[in-house]
């Protein structure tokens, strides 16, 4: 227990310097002498909590920060590749397309204002367990405004077969099948509803809305290209999701909200339909 312990307590200490310093320029040498280790114990264990590299995490981190930058605060492609530490357009624009699938210019033109693709992780330790590695995004800073939205709908969307697709096709298809599934939702949502990924396979769309029938309408934009297929570097894959509705609670709690969304989830699985809970 005490070896996940130690682990534990160093991932978080590599996550936060990550997180602090994402607009500055920093080595992975800087944060295991942030973090007292030495680089090799840094990088496996970050492996190990995350199954993805450092350089990874922080390329998809700051990518999606950029496109939120370009998005809600309207600043230029260059301007965000500078803040960001991408010394030229060409560097930008190829990290970038390799993280979202298209360019970031066509990014700015095609998708909506509130798209979250890769939002900081969310560590938990289990006590004599391992590490919870990338199953959740950390969704905290959001809480004040999920609050205010306290009685309203949420939709909540999984990804079908992504562990097959990943394990037969491939990462890379994986990884489009995931953005595809997002630009659906996210061109389904009305410009002021915050779309976010929550876990691998898992996003919500923050609806703003009291209307069910409303809300369902909304699920039935996207629900409805399932099985539409998205390219990939091998090939094409079909893409189709579940989707279930969930009210917030007045008194949010991050478990609380995992909890519902798994709920229904689970029963949107078993009937093949939209569920409502709550």
């Amino acid at each position: 227990m005490r070896v996940y312990e130690n682990s534990f307590i160093l991932f978080v200490t590599a996550l936060d310097y990550i997180e602090a310093h994402l607009t500055e320029d920093f080595s992975q040498n800087d944060i295991a002498s942030n973090c007292y280790c030495s680089l090799s114990s840094l990088q496996k264990t970050w492996k190990y909590c995350t199954h993805l590299s450092i350089k990874e995490y922080i390329t998809k981190r700051r990518i999606t920060l950029a496109g939120k930058d370009m998005l809600q605060n309207d600043i230029s492609v260059l301007d965000a590749a500078m803040k960001y530490g991408y010394n030229s357009h060409e560097v930008f624009t190829r990290a970038f397309t390799n993280v979202w699938g298209i360019s970031p210019s066509r990014f700015k033109k095609e998708w909506k204002g509130n798209a979250i693709l890769y939002p900081r992780l969310n560590p938990e330790y289990l006590e004599g367990d391992v590490i919870m590695n990338n199953k959740k995004f950390d969704v905290s800073e959001f809480y004040d405004y999920l609050r205010s939205q306290s009685g309203t709908y949420v939709l909540c969307f999984d990804v079908q077969n992504l562990m097959v697709i990943n394990n037969e096709l491939g990462n890379k298809a994986g990884d489009m099948v995931l953005i595809e599934a997002f630009r659906r939702i996210n061109e389904a949502a009305d410009e002021n509803m915050l779309c976010l990924r929550m876990g691998g396979d898992e996003f919500v769309m923050i609806t703003e809305s009291f209307d069910k029938e409303y809300v369902m309408s909304i699920a039935e934009k996207v629900i409805i290209h399932n099985g539409e297929k998205t390219s990939y570097s091998g090939g094409e894959v079909a893409v189709s999701m579940r989707c279930g509705a969930i009210i917030i609670d007045k008194k949010l709690k991050y478990s609380k909200l995992c909890n519902d969304f798994n709920e229904v989830m689970e029963k949107a699985r078993n009937s093949g339909k939209v569920e409502f809970i709550g």
